[in-house]
């Protein structure tokens, strides 16, 4: 195999040989956390506020999101907590039953991945809503929520 180094071109790898763009190997990573609150008495989704964007290198790449958040209900309520892309919602959303003790915080886990079939910057926030009449909650301040996209080659 040859690999041809030229100053003005950098490094050029043979076709098919690319070990960047290898099968399942992590590309980018990027994250960021949270500890602000939210809460919300909407039955359809609405946004925390929380998003992160990545530019994926290939249009074929895939995007591992990967949300570690908590929140918290009432005692009788559901929360639903959602993945948007863009303005659409990748269809997947974690439930959480509530709690005799209104505000004890869980941990609501979401890992989804996504095929954006894009190179632009493509940007990825949290939805949530409550299953029915009262308020849910997102995010304690005392616990960092973190939101991790991993750039994943095809």
């Amino acid at each position: 195999m040859t690999t041809i180094i030229d100053g003005s071109a950098g490094i050029t790898f043979p076709n098919g040989s690319n070990p960047q763009a290898a099968p399942s190997k992590v590309l980018q990573v990027v994250t960021a956390t949270t500890s602000t609150g939210a809460n919300t008495t909407s039955t359809s989704f609405v946004t925390t506020g929380f998003s992160l964007s990545i530019t994926p290198l290939f249009s074929n790449s895939k995007i591992l999101v990967i949300l570690n958040a908590t929140g918290a209900t009432g005692s009788t309520n559901t929360e639903y907590v959602t993945i948007y892309r863009g303005g659409s919602n990748l269809g997947y959303s974690s439930g959480m039953t509530g709690f005799a003790t209104s505000g004890q915080y869980t941990p609501i886990p979401i890992t989804y991945l996504d095929s954006p079939a894009t190179t632009s910057s493509t940007t990825y926030t949290v939805y949530f809503r409550t299953g029915s009449a009262g308020t849910v909650y997102i995010y304690d301040a005392n616990i960092l929520s973190s939101l991790t996209l991993m750039e994943i080659a095809a």
